[in-house]
């Protein structure tokens, strides 16, 4: 009978294995990955992370604990109509809007890990491809 000496991780216990020194992933950020910017500060928070059954009340009891909320958004599915998984929460002050960042990210909603982080302005639209001809598809 032959015996196998234990002398270290092998195979797939080597990816999984806490005390294994080469493990694949890094566990710091390495210079060279791009860092994404932080968003200006406003009263506007993005959140994310929410269940498919978090609502828009929901969304603003959970944040009003940490400010005067103006308006709070869960994004929807047109088709389903349920949760994208991401919302909006407006803060009526900066305070308020920072409040609710530091009270809520990281935490659970409706039994989930949520994000809360300053909103991002939207990106300007493309304009439309341009339209070559009467654009009447053969029509004459």
């Amino acid at each position: 009978m032959t015996t196998v000496a234990a002398t270290g991780p092998r195979g797939l216990r080597s990816l999984f294995s806490t005390l294994s020194t080469n493990f694949p992933f890094p566990s710091q950020p390495t210079a060279n990955q791009p860092q994404r910017p932080q968003a200006e500060p406003s009263t506007n928070l993005f959140v994310s992370g929410l269940s498919k059954r978090t609502t828009d009340e929901g969304l603003r009891e959970c944040f009003a604990k940490f400010g005067e909320v103006v308006h709070a958004r869960v994004a929807k599915d047109r088709a389903s109509g349920w949760s994208k998984g991401f919302g909006f929460v407006r803060y009526s002050t900066l305070e308020g809007a920072a409040a609710g960042i530091e009270g809520m990210d990281g935490k659970f909603l409706d039994g989930w890990v949520i994000f809360a982080e300053y909103a991002r302005p939207r990106d300007s639209p493309s304009p439309p491809p341009p339209s070559y001809g009467n654009n009447h598809y053969g029509r004459r």
